[in-house]
């Protein structure tokens, strides 16, 4: 399936590995013009030259240009480096790691503070340089990577929680304004359990606290979901980019939960 977005610009956040990286790499791979963001400049090259080697040898390659922004998203120090690169985009993938987990009794107003900015308030600032120059060109696909907490909320997550939902409810209505009619679409993937690093570094952390070894929290955890394996980055990202696509421009306003059959409701 052609998804007819060869030659687009994509902005894409914490695009050196995990969900960000296979995001940039589906929509590379369709002939998307890339801007990869991450804050470690030494990974996020070694990630995009890992990329336009593979796209340069994939036979429905469609000569992407590649580039990289090393900088903190969350920032305005940092976003001002990104338009100063480019200020028009076609797409937007917001991202950026979650907060920390923990007692919602220990979080100060400085930790609540900075949870708002990275998970909530970034991306809006985002949305806000980028959706008018969308709609003045009748195309334009706003992707925010949230959390499958959005829909069933984890007690020690309380901070991504709050953020994200903050952010939903933010784009549940901005996805319904006057920018719909312009071609401007906005939704949230909600990713479940995913081999990435950071989940990696969660088994760890559990592992470290219970006593069990990393790779006997991995099993237990695969053990749990229905479908008896972790999520891989690159099918999240081929996810991504169907929602992005022309194919994708009647789904909008909507929380997009990528969990393997997890959550356990009927809606």
């Amino acid at each position: 399936m052609d998804l007819g977005i060869a030659g687009r610009w994509a902005l894409v956040g914490g695009a050196s590995k995990g969900l960000g990286w296979g995001c940039a790499r589906a929509l590379a791979l369709e002939g998307v013009n890339v801007v990869m963001v991450s804050r470690g400049a030494q990974a996020l090259e070694a990630s995009a030259a890992k990329l336009r080697a593979e796209c340069a040898g994939s036979a429905a390659h469609k000569s992407a240009e590649i580039l990289t922004v090393a900088c903190d998203i969350t920032t305005a120090a940092g976003r001002a480096q990104i338009f100063a690169l480019r200020q028009d985009y076609d797409i937007v993938v917001t991202n950026a790691g979650g907060p920390p987990t923990g007692d919602f009794r220990t979080w100060e107003r400085d930790t609540w503070l900075a949870a708002l900015d990275a998970n909530m308030l970034t991306p809006i600032e985002l949305i806000k340089a980028t959706v008018d120059g969308m709609a003045a060109r009748g195309f334009g696909r706003i992707i925010n990577i949230t959390s499958s907490a959005v829909k069933s909320p984890i007690d020690i997550l309380g901070l991504s929680n709050g953020a994200r939902s903050g952010l939903t409810g933010f784009v549940a209505g901005a996805a319904r304004s006057s920018l719909a009619a312009k071609g401007v679409t906005m939704n949230n993937l909600l990713p479940g359990i995913f081999d990435t690093d950071r989940l990696a570094g969660n088994f760890a952390a559990v592992a470290k606290n219970t006593g069990k070894s990393p790779e006997e929290v991995r099993a237990n955890r695969i053990a749990a979901l229905p479908n008896k394996r972790l999520g891989t980055p690159e099918e999240f990202g081929a996810y991504c980019a169907f929602v992005c696509s022309v194919h994708g421009a009647y789904i909008n306003g909507q929380n997009l939960l990528m969990d393997g059959g997890s959550y356990p409701g009927t809606f």
